[in-house]
């Protein structure tokens, strides 16, 4: 019987706590698809998740992780087989079925990908849910007749996964790309992923809101929810497309309808946790070929399994920029 190293998530006397353990294959979930771990990412809601600042493991113990990539060791799902290189992502995976931060996982097999030809293991990760929410928004934007030539878009939280995604795909796509930071040290960053723009959260006035400001975006991909999003919702232009992708901020939001029936805003909730096939592998298709970001290895960094655990105060501080990539078993 074969065991394994994973980070194992647990909670006692109501602390949630994450650490190494050694388990063996009889204790990995029900699925139909067995997979050597390559890669996994770090993504905010796994922070949260291993550290317990927020509320996202549904079941305990559970092993972290939303995100991964590796080759099938074994198979009873017909569309996948020995020696497959896929890509595993969102679902239950991490929150409610063990995850990526394992040598090996278990899933069943409509949450498993092919990996796309032009992609590596390796590059699956540094896109990962990320890249999988930034391009899927603009998937759906565009869906809605989004444009470059209808004027500019504004991404909020942009030094983050999502957002750094969502910057270089669509400045690669010729889209004027407004990037929304409260990292001024970062302007240089952004700029370089392809923002035409850089504006400081702090130069908004959020306690001020009008119901109908001056018409300024054409869309938005907005990470952040509460204000920031009312405001936006305020200052779209006529036909204006919102892709609505976190709640960093808050999950509240306080507008007034008069964007939607005066300016005939569309505001589209993406849904990258569950959205199935077609959609699923048509986007990692995309995410390979005309969606390829093209400064993803500027932005991602690798680091070990071991390295893992003291990476999570990164993101609950604040302090995360672009992509982290765990290396589990490597290519």
């Amino acid at each position: 019987m074969q065991s394994f190293k994973a980070l194992l998530i647990e909670e006692t006397d109501g602390k949630v706590h994450g650490a190494f353990t050694t388990l063996n294959e009889t204790q990995l979930d029900p699925g139909a698809v067995t997979i050597r771990i390559a890669y996994s990412s770090v993504n905010y809601k796994d922070a949260l998740a291993a550290t317990g600042a927020g509320k996202i493991i549904r079941r305990f113990p559970c092993i972290g992780g939303i995100d991964l990539s590796g080759i099938v060791i074994e198979s009873v799902d017909p569309r996948f087989k020995t020696g497959d290189a896929v890509i595993a992502t969102s679902f239950d995976i991490g929150v409610a079925h063990h995850g990526g931060y394992s040598e090996i996982a278990r899933v069943p097999g409509d949450w498993v990908v092919p990996l796309p030809a032009g992609l590596s293991l390796f590059e699956a990760m540094a896109l990962g849910t990320a890249g999988f929410t930034a391009a899927l928004a603009v998937v759906r934007m565009e869906e809605n007749r989004l444009a470059p030539g209808n004027g500019p878009i504004i991404v909020t939280g942009a030094t983050g996964g999502v957002g750094s995604l969502a910057v270089d795909i669509l400045a690669k796509r010729g889209y004027h790309v407004v990037a929304l930071t409260g990292k001024e040290s970062e302007a240089d960053y952004l700029r370089g992923l392809g923002a035409a723009e850089v504006m400081l959260r702090s130069s908004l006035d959020l306690s001020k809101i009008r119901p109908l400001d001056k018409a300024r975006w054409a869309a938005a991909v907005d990470n952040l929810g509460g204000d920031v999003l009312a405001w936006i919702v305020s200052a779209m232009a006529q036909g204006g497309t919102i892709a609505s992708i976190g709640l960093a901020a808050s999950m509240s939001l306080n507008t007034t309808v008069a964007p939607f029936i005066l300016r005939g805003v569309s505001l589209l909730g993406i849904d990258s946790g569950y959205i199935g096939e077609p959609y699923r592998s048509g986007v990692w298709r995309r995410l390979a070929s005309d969606m390829r970001p093209p400064h993803l290895t500027m932005m991602s960094r690798r680091i070990s399994f071991a390295e893992l655990p003291a990476t999570f105060e990164e993101y609950i501080a604040g302090r995360a920029k672009g992509r982290v990539v765990v290396e589990i078993s490597g290519e």
